[in-house]
């Protein structure tokens, strides 16, 4: 199987020894993508403006491998507190306007930089 590494400007750079997103065996997948404005470095501090900039950072990698958003297949959803998932999903749900992917969501003790949330996708190419 061959594999080719994504990778764009237009979302954080790795943060340790991982690529942004690798195409293998007819799919995309997109690390998990942390709220970090790329060109600022900073992070937003409230849920619902977090999730935005996870999204649209996985949606840049998506551009970068020529796809959109229609693409995902399944996302994963990393929430510091699950007391915040329906500020999450409320912005969420804008992403998707053909069909919602399949979706796991669940708690975790911490994420990389205290982010609040962190999602990977998974997109057919």
């Amino acid at each position: 199987m061959s594999k080719e590494m994504i990778a764009t400007t237009k979302a954080p750079a790795a943060i340790g020894p991982y690529s942004q997103g690798v195409k293998a065996g007819g799919m995309l997948f997109i690390s998990g993508q942390l709220p970090i404005n790329p060109e600022t470095g900073e992070m937003p501090e409230k849920v619902a403006d977090q999730t935005k900039q996870s999204l649209e950072n996985a949606k840049n990698i998506l551009m970068e491998a020529g796809l959109s958003m229609d693409a995902v297949v399944k996302t994963t959803v990393f929430l510091k507190d699950l007391n915040n998932f329906t500020a999450m999903n409320e912005v969420y749900g804008q992403y998707f306007q053909n069909g919602y992917p399949a979706r796991s969501a669940v708690q975790v003790a911490r994420l990389p930089k205290d982010a609040e949330v962190e999602i990977e996708v998974i997109a057919e190419i």
